[in-house]
């Protein structure tokens, strides 16, 4: 375990460059450990660390370290779960996929989340029967590939443009509230002589 990612929210917090495990991708359905999906993301990650460590003391970065740096950000928040909120491999497999295939790079950091969230429920309103197959073969056909780009890409295109939601805020009428105002100050209080 690693402080540094620790203290940066990532849970767990595990260097990948350093990380050795005697199952690995054993463990792994093969839709995650697909080329397309996870395959590169271990070898994105210790890229990232390291070009990270070695930016700090430079900061003419040609375009391909610049680019390198902006994936490993977005997939390290891409990585980051909020506690206690379990997510299905077929929902690991979606979210992951964007990341290592670019549908982030453009994405600001602070919006990952958001994306994220928000493609998902893209894909259980629109492409549930994909979700649906992946849970239950476990595998990444080359159909569901195609299916899975071709909803990243119709996403993006509209997210772009959607404004992140405002928290709603239920309002009570004015008589609602006069009401309300009303049953407060009509409620026996008890006094010390009760």
């Amino acid at each position: 375990l690693t402080t540094d990612l620790f203290n940066q929210g990532v849970r767990p917090a595990i260097d990948v460059g350093t990380s050795v495990s005697r199952v690995g991708g054993d463990a792994q359905v093969k839709a995650m450990k697909s080329d397309e999906v996870a395959g590169t993301l271990k070898l994105d990650l210790a890229s990232f660390r390291e070009v990270a460590a070695f930016a700090q003391f430079g900061s003419d970065l040609d375009a391909l370290t610049q680019s390198l740096l902006l994936r490993g950000t977005r997939l390290v928040e891409l990585l980051k779960q909020p506690q206690y909120q379990p997510m299905s491999v077929e929902r690991e497999v979606a979210a992951i996929f964007c990341g290592t295939n670019g549908y982030l790079d453009d994405v600001p950091e602070s919006e990952v989340a958001r994306f994220e969230s928000e493609f998902l429920q893209y894909l259980d309103r629109n492409h549930a029967e994909l979700l649906s197959e992946i849970a239950e073969t476990g595998l990444l056909s080359d159909e569901s590939l195609e299916t899975l780009h071709a909803a990243a890409k119709a996403f993006k295109e509209n997210w772009g443009d959607a404004p992140a939601p405002k928290p709603q805020i239920e309002e009570a009428s004015s008589d609602e509230s006069a009401s309300e105002e009303t049953d407060i100050e009509t409620e026996e209080t008890p006094t010390a002589g009760e």
